[in-house]
């Protein structure tokens, strides 16, 4: 067994620590203080963001090159053609199907059926996916049927390229958004029926703690295992089976 750690920033933005690396997904803002100590660690960080939207990306993330030398970014392409940053900023603008690697990380870029792309990070033995945008958004209360259904469809086209490259993840950050309507969960409940997660943390639910637990026993049914989130810079010790 290995164990890691997870911290839950807000939002989408997480960091997960390992023996040798410290990953941050989609940094928005870090209302809790967390990322100082991070930034002072003499590990290696690598800085992701999926799409150019604002809860996923903010140019504040290029500022930290300042206060530590061992950083690399790994953007989506997205955030390059809508200007939000320069070409120079990233180490590499990655799209679906893309891939990066050095020694310690293996990145490849999956898709979204929204905005950019979404992230497996494959290091020490482990395999993270981070979703970024890609969800079953399908407003089911306030969409008609045949828009909402080819939207699902999307979704699922998505959700399957994923499983072509693997159908088993380690650990999963995946949206949980009570903002859908009753079927907030049909999106994760998806993901698990055809990706086997180990472990999955909900993400992208805003203050609404009860709705993202909610979702624990739905999770088990399919094998994972999912640690409650309850506040902002929550420290979360993970354990898996290393490969």
């Amino acid at each position: 067994m290995s164990l890691m750690q997870l911290t839950y920033i807000f939002h989408s933005g997480f960091v997960f620590e390992t023996d040798q690396c410290i990953l941050v997904f989609d940094y928005w803002m870090d209302p809790a203080g967390v990322l100082p100590r991070y930034l002072e660690s003499s590990k290696p960080m690598y800085v992701f963001a999926s799409h150019f939207h604002e809860d996923h990306f903010t140019p504040e993330i290029l500022t930290w090159r300042e206060r530590k030398d061992n950083i690399r970014y790994l953007l989506s392409k997205d955030i390059l053609r809508h200007r939000r940053a320069r070409k120079e900023d990233a180490d590499a603008w990655l799209g679906k199907g893309a891939t990066w690697e050095d020694a310690l990380v293996r990145v490849t870029a999956t898709g979204s059926n929204d905005s950019g792309v979404s992230w497996v990070v494959e290091t020490g033995g482990m395999r993270l996916f981070h979703a970024g945008d890609l969800n079953n958004w399908h407003w089911m209360d306030e969409s008609p049927e045949a828009e909402w259904k080819h939207d699902e469809a999307f979704f699922l086209r998505e959700l399957e390229d994923i499983a072509i490259y693997t159908d088993r993840m380690d650990v999963v950050l995946f949206p949980v958004d009570p903002r859908l309507g009753r079927e907030y969960m049909r999106g994760p409940v998806q993901f698990v029926k055809r990706i086997k997660t180990a472990i999955f943390v909900p993400m992208h639910f805003d203050e609404a703690y009860d709705k993202a637990a909610a979702f624990a026993p739905i999770a088990r049914e399919y094998g994972a295992v999912m640690p409650e989130i309850r506040s902002r810079g929550q420290k979360i010790s993970l354990e898996f089976n290393k490969k």
